[in-house]
């Protein structure tokens, strides 16, 4: 299991982490992406009971209004591997040591804008702690994709999952991870 986790590090993937995050005396980060709103609900909770600092992904780029339209271009640009350009940027990434990384579950994944984020900082030495909103259809291989994606870091594989902005569990949740 060490060698895996250890080959998968070398190669540039993030590892898996079961259970708890500690915290003490820690720099956080909450970070998100939301269309909705409902991810940037979930996030301004978690960042009322862990504190640190809040930072809203965003990218160049819209989506139409109307729902159908807006999830058939959001699947073509999953299908096509694209990343919008930021628009945001955190100041001093180096600084967090925890970071709670926050997407709606787009198509079974994350969201074009988080998989930029991933590719836009070094998480080396980071733990990151994913949460998902979705709309029935759990967290799918959203976690799987994040740790893919975030290289050098170590992921949560117990990151929160809810339905819209339900944060029912969410307190529960993070005091369960949190050491």
């Amino acid at each position: 299991m060490m060698f895996g986790a250890a080959l998968l590090a070398a190669l540039g993937f993030g590892t898996a982490q079961a259970g708890e995050v500690d915290m003490t005396g820690k720099k956080v980060l909450v970070a998100y992406y939301s269309y909705s709103g409902n991810t940037k609900t979930v996030a301004e909770a978690i960042h009322a009971k862990v504190g640190g600092d809040l930072f809203e992904i965003k990218a160049e780029g819209t989506y139409p209004a109307e729902y159908r339209p807006m999830t058939e271009q959001a699947k073509q640009e999953i299908l096509s591997g694209f990343r919008p350009k930021l628009t945001t940027s955190v100041p001093n990434m180096a600084q967090y040591d925890v970071v709670f990384i926050g997407s709606p579950n787009w198509w079974g994944t994350i969201t074009p804008q988080v998989s930029s984020f991933l590719e836009s900082y070094d998480f080396a030495g980071k733990t990151v702690v994913p949460f998902i909103t979705h709309g029935g259809g759990g967290r799918q291989r959203t976690i799987a994709d994040m740790t893919n994606q975030c290289k050098g870091c170590t992921v949560v594989q117990d990151g929160w999952h809810g339905y819209g902005n339900d944060t029912d569990g969410l307190s529960d949740w993070l005091d369960r991870i949190s050491k």
